[in-house]
């Protein structure tokens, strides 16, 4: 389905977030921060978008992880457009083809919620970060909030199946999209989780009336007796 998408993805996402997904990339940027000079994993890259604004603030070296090969090629030119190097990895998020702590940060934007396993995607997420290193995820999310959030879902439903054919030519695409977050675990539960593989300092803030979060978490450092 991703392999559909690829040249018309980022357009389709800038007319579903109003233009503000931009804006929450560099949002869990700065929320992850500092990130200068650290090692960092966009977990779920996609079109890379989120590599581009971690290269910005100076992580080095940002690797990209993604299933589908054409969006790895598309991240690949887009940074090379930018002056970046891109480091692309064709991997799945729920088997990390990387070493224990082999990461500062790991981010991930809009990508949790297509995940065969949540739970099993967080400890891999978890296991390649180093102790103290970072998570953040940028997900989109179900809206419970009275009046905006069933507006929201009836907007998933009903608008962006038919403006996904109209931009991308594929309806179906955008059909599982509304799904794919109705049976996503809600900001409260997806903290919980965060907390159930081991993350500590598990927090969030909402974008879009709510239909969007940022949670950030760490990963504990082992106490001092356990490494003396």
């Amino acid at each position: 389905m991703f392999d559909r998408l690829v040249g018309r993805y980022d357009l389709m996402n800038r007319l579903m977030t109003i233009g503000m997904d931009g804006a929450w990339r560099r949002a869990t940027v700065e929320a992850i921060g500092p990130v200068r000079g650290r090692r960092a994993l966009d977990l779920g890259c996609g079109t890379g978008d989120l590599s581009i604004e971690l290269r910005r603030a100076g992580a080095e070296p940002v690797v990209g992880l993604d299933p589908v090969p054409t969006m790895l090629a598309f991240a690949r030119r887009k940074a090379e457009q930018r002056g970046q190097a891109a480091l692309a990895v064709v991997g799945d998020g729920l088997a990390l083809p990387f070493a224990d702590g082999a990461f500062d940060l790991v981010v991930s934007a809009f990508v949790l919620r297509n995940l065969a396993d949540v739970s099993e995607g967080l400890r891999e997420a978890r296991r390649v970060l180093r102790p103290g290193g970072r998570f953040a995820s940028l997900e989109l999310t179900p809206n419970t909030t009275p009046i905006v959030g069933p507006i929201a879902r009836a907007i998933a439903g009903l608008v962006v199946p038919p403006l996904g054919e109209i931009v991308t030519g594929d309806r179906d695409a955008y059909r599982y999209l509304p799904a794919s977050v109705d049976r996503f675990p809600n900001a409260n539960g997806l903290s919980r989780l965060l907390a159930e593989v081991g993350f500590t300092g598990v927090r969030y803030r909402r974008f879009l009336f709510g239909s969007v979060a940022l949670h950030i978490a760490r990963r504990p450092e082992p106490p001092p007796w356990a490494t003396a």
